[in-house]
């Protein structure tokens, strides 16, 4: 069985069709790359299977269950977790707080008002995790002066609370210099490595891509157009020139003066 299917989704807003008839499974322990260009619908995907966004028609399927009903909540509590392309951090409150803050969350869903949130457990929780995603020396400092790498891993340590069997990662590495995007990916992924969790990423840097994916499902218009491993996909005509913007080097013209062999 797979961990998650969608089966026949499609969702339109008014007569703009945001997706169209995905029919696609995740199998546990795959990382998987969502590639497209803006307005490909990846995000859509992501949204549906979150439940941020229900379909228009079509199913999800969570280890057999169908959660396609289900609220974001309740999709979270069942083992679904996500990061945004924009962290969804509290700027205000430190590194530190903002895991205290998740864990507390996370542990009934709402805080406990007669029930202190600094507890000896929570605390050595949140110190391990600001360990585990590399960012314990940014512990006091508050989330809106972090660097924009270390919000992002911010956020990807606050989704994983949750204990996570499958992980939506959206754009973990837009708005990150070039110098920070692979030490970024490099925490994210041994980490979620060592937890057992299945990986979903949407991204639009091919090398992060290439890198890291061990499949990749590319979008357009709404539809998967390829869905494989990444050198095979990379490398399809139709991912060239509607996702990578290349012309398939079947139909590109001569450069004039051009000899054959």
């Amino acid at each position: 069985m797979a961990l998650l299917h969608a089966d026949n989704l499609s969702k339109s807003f008014g007569s703009v069709i945001a997706a169209d008839r995905i029919e696609v499974s995740i199998e546990e322990h795959e990382v998987i790359g969502v590639i497209g260009a803006n307005g490909a619908g990846k995000t859509t995907f992501v949204n549906m299977v979150t439940g941020y966004l229900k379909p228009s028609s079509g199913r999800i399927f969570y280890q057999g269950r169908d959660i396609t009903p289900l609220s974001p909540r309740d999709i979270t509590r069942l083992g679904i977790c996500r990061s945004f392309q924009v962290p969804q951090v509290f700027t205000s409150l430190s590194a530190f707080d903002n895991l205290m803050i998740a864990l507390g969350v996370a542990q009934k869903g709402m805080f406990h008002l007669l029930r202190p949130l600094r507890r000896k457990e929570l605390i050595d929780a949140a110190d391990a995790i600001l360990a585990r995603y590399d960012i314990a020396e940014y512990r006091d400092q508050p989330a809106g002066l972090l660097p924009q790498g270390v919000r992002k891993l911010l956020d990807i340590a606050m989704a994983m609370v949750h204990d996570p069997n499958l992980v939506l990662l959206d754009e973990p590495t837009s708005g990150v210099s070039v110098h920070e995007k692979y030490g970024i990916m490099d925490v994210v992924m041994a980490a979620l490595k060592e937890l057992g969790i299945t990986v979903l990423f949407v991204e639009h840097d091919m090398d992060i891509v290439e890198r890291y994916a061990k499949r990749v499902l590319a979008f357009y218009e709404g539809a998967i157009i390829s869905d494989g491993d990444p050198d095979t996909v990379l490398k399809d005509d139709q991912v060239r020139r509607f996702v990578i913007g290349e012309e398939p080097q079947a139909t590109r013209p001569q450069t004039a003066g051009a000899t054959h062999a």
